[in-house]
């Protein structure tokens, strides 16, 4: 144990120091917040200029009041002028587009014969916001030619709303389902880069250690399963320090700039949203569904999500450091490295999409349960199906193959480690890997 803990703080200590680690934990930060400040800044740009759109209604149907200014987009009826006029004016002039409504017999043939003109490519939200006035109004004219009432229809509207309960007698939202799976997927997606940026840090330390020669001293006075363990522990170590740096970092920097710049952090995550969304979405979560998201937040289990994501993320990380612990060991330069990374990726990248397919479809269903036991996918798939509440015996059959084959996978990679060091100048194959693992001397 002694060896392990003088392993474990040499990789810790080699790490913290060493400049690039330095700089990229203070800067990353604020490059990340800078950089979330200028899309910000210039989608708010984008905005403040206001779209000048003209339409032609030879059709006679539209009127003003079927295209109401909004702050982004002003419209002007440009029907006086006729369809060559105006397209002229829109050409030479500052317009954004002239929408041409032509006259036709049926209302379906009207529907396909629209057209819009503009100098540059239009905005899909633009173009599907068009649409949707255009469907409304020619849906009315139909319900009129058919004698039917539209102040009836739309008194007839009654909207839904599904009460979601459990048999405890708790209630939920499909609002708080939805926060459930943000949490899973970023839980997930975080894994996923973790063990991508630090695993192939413990493969690099590797590779320099071989090329310089001084694992050879190392591994006389170390065993090799020893010596792997320390790495993948060091590295993890100073991983999460960075990752909690990183945490603390951004909140205290998006707070000042908040404070100071007057930046609100909500606006610039719904920033790229059309205004016609933001403003249904502040009308679908009012003050009482606000209540019951705040009251079904407390009710989750914080302190247990909190650490089955410490273990996952640390025994995912340490599962896949181990493999790219044996390439490391098994090449001469990260050249070499690219015929074993797939397979190692391969299950990464699977365990995002099965688990974004499946939990969020299903998150207590076969194939998401499946997939939560395989140790390769299980760090993902189990991280996204937390929130929905797992119980306690699929924990313990999901946490107890993690470990398993985490310490199966450091004896394997530790097999291939200690022929691999001793190999230079040749390119391996899977068949020397087999061989390396084989090999009892």
């Amino acid at each position: 144990m002694s060896k392990l803990k003088l392993i474990i703080h040499r990789e810790f200590i080699a790490k913290v120091r060493n400049k690039s680690f330095i700089m990229m934990t203070f800067l990353s930060p604020l490059l990340l917040v800078a950089m979330g400040a200028l899309v910000f800044f210039l989608m708010k740009k984008n905005d403040e200029k206001v779209k000048e759109i003209v339409y032609v209604d030879n059709s006679g149907l539209f009127s003003k009041d079927d295209f109401v200014d909004s702050e982004s987009i002003h419209y002007q009826d440009y029907t006086s002028f006729g369809i060559e006029e105006t397209k002229k004016k829109v050409e030479l002039g500052d317009y954004y587009g002239a929408l041409i409504i032509p006259k036709q017999d049926s209302l379906e043939v009207l529907a396909k014969s629209i057209e819009f003109y503009s100098k540059d490519s239009p905005g899909m939200s633009v173009i599907n916001s068009l649409e949707t006035k255009i469907e409304t109004k020619i849906r009315n004219e139909k319900l009129n030619d058919f004698g039917i009432d539209l102040a009836q229809i739309n008194a007839s509207k009654i909207p839904s709303n599904i009460k979601m309960y459990n048999f405890s007698g708790e209630e939920s939202s499909k609002l708080i389902n939805g926060l459930k799976i943000g949490v899973g997927l970023i839980a997930g997606y975080l894994l996923m880069m973790f063990v991508i940026i630090y695993g192939t840090s413990v493969m690099r330390s590797v590779i320099e250690e071989k090329t310089s020669r001084i694992v050879e001293i190392i591994v006389s006075s170390v065993k090799p399963f020893q010596l792997m363990l320390g790495k993948i522990i060091g590295n993890a170590s100073a991983g999460l320090l960075q990752f909690l740096i990183w945490g603390i970092l951004i909140f205290i920097i998006s707070t000042i700039a908040s404070a100071i710049f007057g930046v609100n952090m909500i606006e610039m995550q719904t920033a790229n949203l059309p205004a016609e969304q933001l403003e249904a979405a502040k009308q679908a979560v009012g003050v009482d569904k606000m209540q019951l998201i705040i009251q079904e937040i407390l009710r989750l289990p914080i302190l247990k999500m909190f650490v089955l994501f410490i273990f996952y993320f640390l025994g995912g990380f340490m599962l896949y450091s181990s493999l790219f612990a044996a390439v490391g060991a098994a090449v001469d330069n990260e050249t070499d490295t690219q015929q074993f990374m797939l397979p190692i990726m391969a299950p990464l990248v699977l365990g995002v999409y099965v688990g974004f397919v499946t939990v969020m479809n299903d998150p207590h269903g076969a194939i998401a349960v499946l997939f939560s036991y395989i140790p390769f996918t299980s760090p993902i798939v189990m991280l996204m199906r937390v929130p929905f509440g797992v119980s306690w015996y699929e924990l313990a059959i999901s946490m107890t193959l993690l470990l398993i084959t985490f310490v199966f996978m450091v004896w394997l990679a530790a097999k291939i480690y200690r022929v691999g060091i001793l190999m230079y100048g040749k390119k391996p194959t899977y068949k020397d890997l087999y061989k390396w693992i084989k090999y009892n001397g």
